[in-house]
């Protein structure tokens, strides 16, 4: 991985996160959503401060992991929704945990205790990195939403910082 770096994310990488985004959505199942939205919906959504890009020797971003609120509610400001994604071509490379080691590292610097998210129980590999790097299952919603004509579950991980109390 030394030919891997990560460093913030900026307008000028928007062409190659929404084109990793889009595999991801592809590939079915990442989301429920199926089509990555516009540059400018992506910004709006998520946090400035924890959106990190991987890049690879030649600056040429390979994954990128960011952030939105989970409320507006000021007792909720600690606690965010993440994504990560990455290219289908740098998989098997330990670009997602680099990029969840520098997320948590973000957030936890600024004061987040909490990093939640949703995974389909179908991405293995999801689930079991994101259990490698400290998320716990807190549950499974079943049959929460229609995903390409069939019901899908998504099970809840979280990860609480140990940092901050």
């Amino acid at each position: 991985m030394a030919d891997i770096s990560v460093r913030p994310m900026t307008a000028d990488d928007a062409g190659r996160v929404l084109a990793i985004y889009q595999a991801g959505l592809d590939g079915g199942d990442a989301s429920f959503e199926t089509t990555a939205p516009t540059w400018t919906v992506f910004d709006a959504a998520r946090l400035p401060d924890h959106r990190l890009v991987a890049v690879d020797a030649d600056d040429i971003v390979i994954g990128w992991v960011a952030v939105s609120p989970t409320s507006s509610r000021a007792v909720y400001a600690g606690v965010v929704e993440h994504s990560v994604y990455v290219d289908p071509a740098a998989h098997g490379r330990g670009v997602a945990r680099l990029l969840l080691d520098a997320l948590i590292a973000s957030t936890e610097a600024a004061g987040i205790w909490t990093i939640q998210s949703g995974v389909f129980p179908e991405n293995v590999a999801s689930l079991a990195l994101h259990q490698r790097a400290g998320f716990r299952v807190i549950g499974t919603r079943e049959r929460v939403g229609r995903h390409h004509g069939r019901w899908r579950d998504v099970v809840l991980l979280e990860r609480r910082s140990p940092a901050i109390t």
